[in-house]
């Protein structure tokens, strides 16, 4: 299952730059690498993003105590 688009710029480069850093501790990319010269991880984690491979969940931001309606 794909995740939601993204519609904030600012939460995709906040969820690309987290996949970008799991990517260089050695996780496996979700997409193929294209051949020859070097890779961006960056460019990888974009690209993982964009095509909804990340899950990813954003924190509670109420306040203690605070009820929805």
């Amino acid at each position: 299952m794909k995740a939601p688009p993204i519609e904030s710029r600012f939460l995709f480069v906040d969820i690309a730059a987290q996949r970008a850093k799991q990517l260089r501790r050695g996780a496996n990319p979700r997409v193929p690498l294209p051949l020859g010269g070097p890779v961006k991880l960056e460019r990888v984690a974009m690209a993982e993003v964009r095509e909804g491979l990340i899950d990813f969940t954003l924190p509670d931001f109420r306040a203690p105590g605070e009820v929805t309606a």
